[in-house]
């Protein structure tokens, strides 16, 4: 005779306290960051602005603000579209160069100032930047007046703003990473006859690929997202990013075009969403690696 043993009878007390509680705030974090989505989504499919009245969500579908926007010639928003894409991409892969030379300096190289240098960089992220503002305009006013090109309403003078601050967080992410590659493999590339720059472009970018895409992915949001910095360095129309320019859609206090402006901001997330796709196999290990060894 086989023992069949009985099935316990489901307690929902004894459920939620094990794991019930988990599953519950999981959906509640799941839909507290779907709802703003869902909310501009459907905040841009709404014809003529009419959202006024609006207490449900969907209750239009309409691709009348998206084409608009690219319509209006007073609003060049494709311009900005790809003022903003280009800012971007040429900042985040100059800010992730940059941070990796002086990660790699750190974590292999030894000589006076080194670690004053590493405690400098995170006692700067400390201090907001806006502090720099006054004098970010007044260097690049002066700038402009010798070289056009790097002075007020450039982007290249905003690009050279936004990578002179790669130095900080990044660089210390990197620095925790770069440890994580065995020194011997250095040695070794020593032995053999590699200098400092052929080990660092021809072995270690290889092996820090991870933490590489996570600090560009990082770097291309923070800055296509900034509007205070370049609302200041830019004035021209044709200048503008797309944080700056969709803020034309709301500025008049009587006239504000919210549906307008939501499908803008759709479509702004765009590039943000394919680079996160394209580097996602290696965000997870490049955002936990560095905190293997410091």
């Amino acid at each position: 005779m086989t023992y069949v043993p009985s099935k316990r009878k489901f307690n929902f007390a004894r459920w939620f306290l094990r794991t019930g509680w988990r599953h519950l705030l999981g959906l509640a974090v799941c839909v507290f960051a779907v709802f703003p989505i869902l909310y501009i989504l459907s905040t841009s499919l709404y014809p003529n602005n009419d959202i006024n009245n609006t207490t449900a969500l969907f209750t239009a579908f309409s691709p009348q603000n998206y084409i608009e926007l690219f319509a209006q010639e007073t609003r060049p928003f494709a311009r900005w579209y790809t003022n903003t894409v280009y800012i971007g991409i040429v900042t985040s892969v100059g800010s992730v160069f940059l941070s990796a030379l002086a990660a790699y300096a750190f974590s292999r190289l030894r000589f006076k100032g080194r670690r004053g240098g590493l405690l400098s960089l995170i006692l700067m992220q400390m201090f907001p930047s806006i502090l720099g503002l006054v004098a970010v305009f007044s260097l690049l006013s002066d700038f402009g007046q010798v070289f056009p090109i790097i002075g007020l309403n450039s982007q290249l003078g905003l690009i050279l703003v936004y990578m002179g601050g790669a130095l900080g967080a990044g660089t210390y992410l990197m620095y925790g990473f770069f440890n994580t590659v065995p020194k011997e493999i250095d040695e070794a590339a020593t032995i053999d006859g590699a200098s400092h720059a052929r080990i660092f472009f021809s072995i270690i970018l290889r092996l820090v690929a991870p933490v590489l895409a996570v600090q560009m992915l990082l770097s291309y949001i923070g800055v296509t997202s900034d509007y205070v910095l370049a609302s200041i360095l830019l004035s021209d129309p044709n200048q503008l990013t797309l944080a700056t320019g969709l803020q034309q859609f709301i500025n008049d206090p009587y006239s504000k075009d919210w549906s307008m402006f939501a499908a803008g901001a759709v479509l702004s997330a765009l590039p943000s969403l394919v680079l996160f796709l394209f580097l996602q196999k290696y965000i997870t290990s490049g955002l936990t690696g560095g905190a293997v060894k410091g």
